[in-house]
């Protein structure tokens, strides 16, 4: 049904790493993009990614922990195009502590974020999918979500529940033509992974050729995966060719258990 219309696409997290590689791809793709970020009410931000895309997205503030942030987001792309097509879920946080002294604080915004905040989402948009017989859901995981670490505890949670409700989604939207799937890459290079490299040369005095050496043999490859390469396992996944492709998550591992 939608081969010949253009795809409406909602992708949180849109503003860096994953989310804006997604984006930048739905936009080429010719989709009508909106991106959906806390920092998503400064102007600028839009001018710059269509600068950037050299195509037009809309950017607005959004915070998916939040039940009235999500309505009104989603409300106000239901306004301009009658519908959501796609739903691309990249927001995230990311933050290390042991179990033992864990903070409450850290625990609930992970996930608030990864998880809660992926499920008002979906909550938001799936009655107009299921009623129209055609959506796609993808829901950004993580290798985490199949293997723990120490010091990780909420993060590997919240995106191991990703997993759990994406499977429920995809049984409930399945009869409707609405897709449900997860991306669950091994370490991507992000600005947040730079962060980590950043971290990693002030504590051991390496060079950053050497920390990012370190981070490309954590996997087989001896790669790192790059974001394109989400992107476009996030493209196919929103296509009508994936129609039968539901409750399945995809590890972009590059042989790498994490």
């Amino acid at each position: 049904m939608m081969s010949n219309t253009q795809k409406i696409a909602i992708i949180t997290g849109g503003l860096s790493g994953i989310g804006r590689a997604v984006a930048r791809r739905f936009a080429a793709d010719g989709m009508a993009v909106h991106i959906g970020a806390r920092r998503g009410d400064d102007p600028a931000f839009e001018r710059d990614l269509q600068d950037a895309f050299g195509a037009p997205v809309r950017v607005m503030g959004l915070d998916v922990r939040c039940s009235d942030s999500v309505a009104a987001f989603v409300d106000a792309v239901i306004d301009r195009h009658g519908r959501v097509d796609v739903l691309v879920n990249a927001a995230g946080v990311y933050d290390e502590a042991p179990v033992a002294g864990h903070a409450d604080k850290l625990w609930d915004d992970t996930i608030d974020t990864n998880l809660t905040g992926t499920f008002k989402m979906i909550r938001a948009v799936l009655p107009g999918m299921m009623q129209q017989k055609w959506g796609r859901i993808v829901n950004i995981a993580s290798v985490a979500a199949h293997q723990g670490m120490a010091n990780n505890a909420a993060y590997c949670a919240s995106k191991a529940g990703l997993l759990g409700l994406g499977r429920c989604v995809s049984l409930e939207a399945a009869p409707h033509g609405v897709t449900c799937n997860s991306i669950s890459p091994t370490w991507v290079e992000t600005e947040m992974l730079q962060q980590f490299i950043e971290q990693d040369m002030q504590q051991t005095g390496q060079s950053r050729a050497e920390v990012r050496a370190k981070y490309e043999a954590s996997n087989p490859q001896g790669q790192l995966v790059q974001p394109d390469e989400i992107a476009g396992l996030a493209a196919f996944l929103a296509s009508d060719a994936a129609r039968a492709i539901t409750m399945a998550d995809h590890q972009v591992n590059a042989g790498s258990l994490w």
